[in-house]
Formats: C-alpha cells, sequence, structure tokens
C-alpha cells in the first residue's frame, strides 16, 4: 500500500499541505460524520483548482500506473471524486476510462458502470482517498461482477488505516497511493505545520480512531 518511490510520496504531501487540501489540527479536532474526533481533514477535490498541483498529482497517477499494473487497459475512477483524476490521468496514458457509481441508476438504463467496459479487460480504479476502504471495495466488487479483470486500486492518499488495510487485503485488492498519513505528518512537521511532538498524536489517532485519549495528550 505504501508508495515506494519516496520522491513522489513528499512531492504529493507537500503539494497537498501547500493549497490546504490537507488540514493538520490536532488541536481543535475536526468531527465525522460518525462523530469521531479527528485531527486531519483531506479534500483532494482542491487539486483539482490547483494547476501546477494538479499536474503533479496526474502524471504521478500515470507513472504509479504505468509500474504497477503495467497491463492496464482501462481506468475507472469512484464516483464521484475520483472521475476527474481517472480521465486525466487516462488522457495522459492514451488509455479509455469510465468511472462507478455507488449503486445503480434508478432511471435510464440503470448503469452503475458509465463507459465502455468488454468482458476480462484489465481495469484499474482510481480513488481519491483511501480510510476505511468501504468505497473502493464496492467498486471493485461492481467491476468483478461485470466481468473486469482488476488489477488493482491506485489513490492520491491513504490515511492508512488498519481497518481499511484489513478491508482491502480481505477482499483480495492490491493497491497503493501517491502518498500517506506518515508522508504528509512528516512533510508537515519537516515544514513547520506541526510539531514534531504532534506527530505522535496524529499516530494515535491513525492507530485507533475510537481512541481519543490522543486529544488531550501533552
Amino acid at each position: 500500500m505504501y508508495n515506494d518511490n519516496e520522491k513522489i510520496r513528499k512531492l504529493i504531501a507537500g503539494n497537498l499541505l501547500k493549497i490546504g487540501a490537507v488540514f493538520l489540527r490536532p488541536e481543535e479536532p475536526f468531527t465525522w460524520a460518525s462523530g469521531i474526533k479527528s485531527p486531519i481533514y483531506c479534500d483532494n477535490r482542491l487539486t483539482l483548482t490547483a494547476p501546477e498541483v494538479r499536474i503533479d498529482v496526474e502524471e504521478s497517477l500515470a507513472t504509479t500506473i504505468r509500474e504497477k499494473f503495467p497491463e492496464a487497459e482501462v481506468l475507472m475512477g469512484t464516483a464521484t471524486a475520483g472521475i476527474a483524476h481517472a480521465a486525466i490521468a487516462a488522457h495522459i496514458m492514451g488509455l479509455p476510462m469510465g468511472y462507478v457509481r455507488s449503486g445503480a441508476k434508478d432511471h435510464g438504463r440503470g448503469n452503475q458502470i458509465e463507459g465502455r467496459l468488454e468482458p476480462g479487460q484489465k481495469t484499474v480504479v482510481v480513488e481519491d482517498l483511501i480510510s476505511t476502504g468501504g468505497s473502493c471495495i464496492d467498486a471493485v466488487n461492481a467491476l468483478r461482477e461485470a466481468g473486469a479483470d482488476v488489477l488493482g486500486v491506485v489513490s492520491i492518499m491513504t490515511y492508512g488505516m488498519k481497518k481499511g488495510i484489513d478491508r482491502m487485503a480481505e477482499a483480495n485488492i492490491e493497491w497503493i497511493s501517491l502518498t500517506d498519513f506518515d508522508a504528509v505528518t512528516e512533510v508537515a512537521a519537516d515544514q513547520g505545520y506541526i510539531s514534531a511532538d504532534d506527530i505522535k498524536r496524529l499516530k494515535a489517532f491513525r492507530d485507533d480512531p475510537s481512541d481519543e485519549s490522543w486529544i488531550n495528550k501533552e
């Protein structure tokens, strides 16, 4: 799951921090819809409105797919956040693309998968963020049911949560992210966004999001 290309890991981490696509607030946690307090918030949609960062992200996606999944014949984005990234990366690579909805439409042809997909076609799923892995697994299952040969998933960022790692492994999905929680926290500390001491608190959250003892940790 961790990108072994350290240059890309640090480049994308720095870019996400620079444009505010990743916020780190251990002193003022965000509240997730589930009620869990989080010191991190990631909005990779902002990369689309920052041209220089967008170029780095899309070229890194294309490079990573070429290196890790050289047999890829089509890219499929997850709706909605992964669609634009799949489209741009596919354009760079000269490949067809489509996208996968969270469920079938309730009108028209009732499609869940948009775009032409041939049985047995070697497919890579493009996602913006992996946390618990739910949307990735749903997309991969839909593609597999449609007859695709899913090679794996490539995302921009992952929190690296144990639940997500375990679920992806159970679903037999190979995946990799351009950057990850550890790279972001390391770059953030190096560039003064957070203190070195904050890294321990951030990793405590990552290791067990349901345990909020990190919030008041000195």
